[in-house]
């Protein structure tokens, strides 16, 4: 049994959006991926998908996307990107309803793997496309959604932490953030985010090993649509 990541797999079943304009690693990517995950990965591993699911602005236009998700192999642990319209915060018991047994959404909760907590929110991050303020705005509500899923699982015993977040936890030149000082504070031991396209945003963050915490990209086009192994 192994956990895996993955982040932004842009699918488009249902609608004419197409990513294969952003460069040829993105050329047959859900062929990619389907192949990949099936190579690596068993029935037995838990597969956390890392944001920007689906380009379907609305529940019935992605359904097709989230069956190509449900049909990867293992248990599918979802978290919301930037991207994901079909998903507000108010909608995600009723995603986990819809979907029991098929799909786990993570927002305002947690997720066990084996004696780990898995948490996460979208998070957010200053990139020059809005007002610093309303930027702070944003970044103080997925904070307050993070302590949620951290206080949920401490509630329930966990103590090791695993943390997933769509937007990368740091912004351009930044080595430290609200982000970053809260899985300080809760000893987490591995962050993993996406987002982040193309090569010149593939160091926009923090990569490796920073503070004793292990710091790790998984967008699609920067690990080629292979799942990667965190556990």
């Amino acid at each position: 049994m192994a956990l895996y990541a993955l982040g932004d797999l842009h699918l488009a079943y249902q609608s004419d959006k197409t990513m294969d304009i952003f460069g040829k690693v993105w050329r047959g990517h859900e062929r990619k991926t389907e192949k990949n995950c099936n190579r690596v990965m068993t029935d037995e591993d838990t597969l956390v998908l890392v944001g920007d699911h689906s380009w379907g602005k609305s529940l019935e236009l992605c359904e097709l996307d989230l069956r190509f998700i449900e049909n990867l192999p293992g248990r599918k642990i979802l978290i919301r990107g930037n991207h994901d319209n079909f998903w507000s915060a108010k909608k995600t018991q009723k995603l986990n309803d819809l979907y029991k047994g098929r799909l786990l959404f993570l927002q305002n909760n947690f997720y066990p793997y084996e004696d780990y907590a898995i948490v996460g929110t979208k998070g957010y991050c200053y990139e020059g496309l809005d007002t610093r303020e309303h930027s702070d705005m944003l970044i103080e509500r997925e904070a307050k959604r993070l302590k949620v899923s951290f206080e949920s699982a401490r509630a329930e015993g966990f103590e090791k932490f695993i943390m997933f977040l769509h937007y990368p936890p740091t912004e351009i030149g930044e080595r430290q953030s609200r982000f970053t000082l809260m899985a300080q504070a809760y000893g987490v031991e591995q962050v993993v985010y996406a987002h982040c396209h193309g090569k010149e945003r593939f160091h926009d963050s923090l990569l490796g090993k920073v503070d004793g915490i292990k710091y790790s990209l998984v967008s699609g086009d920067y690990v080629d649509f292979m799942p990667q192994r965190i556990l």
